[in-house]
């Protein structure tokens, strides 16, 4: 009996990914794994993928910030260079500075916040369900307001799968309560996915990985 080629595709498993980035980046820092920041996001969810499981889009949500001017020009050369990378989307949600005076000795401080993530992976996971643009969705993060979204997606008439993948020093009961299964993100998958130390984009223009993230051992 002859198979056809185009049944095996449409009996593949559908996945999109939906990265919160600043859940991913803090998990990597507490962990003390700065080396990883010049990560392949597209690679690390290709790692995670089971047969016949098939990755048609990634979604990655951040916050572009505005301080130290160090600090922002490393993250704008990190998404310059997921720029590059068919099949990654970007979604920006708000980074704001918060005034905050400690109650102890008086002394003011600014408390940097991120906007807007949570609910921009609810929309697009609640929106793409609709669609029927996935099966299954991997979803990075350790955020439990995402719990509404993810029940809803599992619900009739929907009926779609949600992995909770999270990221490293991260993890969440109320997400594995409501998801089909979850996996904590290895130092392997990590090591495997990372991108190398030059990229260069059309035109000619190369992106490098900065030197704080070099080798860094923690």
């Amino acid at each position: 009996m002859s198979i056809c080629f185009c049944d095996i595709i449409m009996k593949a498993e559908r996945v999109i990914a939906y990265i919160d980035g600043f859940n991913l980046y803090f998990g990597l820092k507490e962990k003390g794994w700065r080396r990883y920041y010049w990560l392949n996001v597209k690679s690390l969810c290709q790692s995670l993928l089971k047969s016949p499981q098939h990755l048609v889009n990634v979604k990655y949500f951040t916050s572009r910030i505005t301080s130290p001017p160090d600090k922002r020009k490393r993250q704008s050369t990190f998404l310059e260079v997921l720029n590059t990378i068919e099949g990654i989307e970007l979604y920006f949600g708000k980074y704001q500075v918060t005034p905050y005076i400690c109650e102890q000795c008086g002394h003011p401080n600014d408390i940097p916040e991120e906007k807007m993530t949570d609910v921009q992976i609810a929309t697009e996971l609640v929106s793409d369900a609709y669609q029927n643009k996935y099966d299954t969705a991997f979803i990075i993060s350790a955020d439990r307001d995402l719990v509404p979204s993810i029940e809803k997606i599992r619900s009739k008439p929907l009926d779609k799968r949600a992995v909770i993948v999270f990221p490293p020093m991260r993890t969440n009961d109320d997400l594995r309560g409501v998801a089909n299964a979850y996996i904590h993100i290895t130092e392997s998958e990590l090591k495997k996915s990372l991108l190398p130390p030059e990229i260069t984009k059309i035109g000619g223009y190369v992106l490098k990985c900065p030197i704080e993230w070099q080798g860094n051992p923690g």
